[in-house]
């Protein structure tokens, strides 16, 4: 009996070391969520919850601006619409009842064009240069002069700008009556409007249409298209 201490001895001893084997490896792992807490999970990257950009298309649904005037058509215009009424006397006089090529011609100068040796202001506006003066005179001397204007009739007015140069003929008797500037043109399901100013009878949005379907039915009315 006394040879088999030493083999309980050894079972005991290896039951400790088991035990204390287990003490370390929990102390390594931490302590474990008791009954009742709920267990912490892992925080996810803040870069994951934010949210990814939109597109904004509501500027591509907007209308689109009118376009602005270039400088020289905004000068031109701006000239007649500060003296479509109140005259500029002191500076190109007034050609009494018919100042309407005066005066358009006024703006051309405004927006920047040169007087020659055909179409120009004399100190005394009559002795200016007939196509100063005739709107038949001012038609003849831009059929010349290709490089500054561009004819256009009536059934291509969606090609009429701003600061375009309008001409009626009344009686449709082949001359020229009436010269404005054009100040406004709209387009719409209705067709293009165009609008002018003028001397004689002085005005800064008259319609054509009302020109010559009102003033003077069965009127005829042509453009001049500016270049540049």
């Amino acid at each position: 009996m006394l040879r088999s201490l030493p083999t309980f001895s050894r079972a005991i001893a290896a039951v400790a070391m088991t035990a204390a084997s287990v003490a370390v490896l929990a102390a390594c792992s931490g302590p474990t969520a008791t009954e009742g807490e709920a267990a912490v999970a892992p925080k996810s990257s803040t870069s994951a919850q934010i949210p990814a950009p939109v597109q904004d298309t509501s500027a591509g649904d907007a209308a689109p601006a009118a376009a602005a005037l270039s400088a020289p058509v905004q000068a031109q215009v701006d000239y007649a619409l500060k003296y479509w009424q109140d005259y500029n006397e002191a500076e190109y006089g007034v050609l009494g009842d018919n100042d309407c090529v005066n005066f358009a011609s006024q703006s051309l100068i405004a927006r920047g064009w040169q007087q020659d040796d055909e179409w120009f202001h004399a100190g005394d506006v009559y002795e200016s240069s007939d196509s100063w003066r005739s709107s038949t005179a001012f038609r003849d001397w831009l059929e010349t002069r290709p490089d500054l204007a561009t004819p256009l009739d009536d059934t291509q007015r969606d090609q009429v700008s701003v600061g375009d140069i309008v001409q009626f003929d009344w009686d449709q008797s082949g001359d020229r009556d009436h010269t404005g500037i054009v100040t406004k043109v709209t387009h719409d399901d209705g067709g293009t409007q165009v609008y002018f100013a003028g001397h004689t009878l002085d005005s800064d949005f008259r319609s054509v249409d009302t020109a010559i379907t009102e003033d003077h039915p069965g009127g005829a009315v042509y453009y001049w298209h500016i270049v540049g």
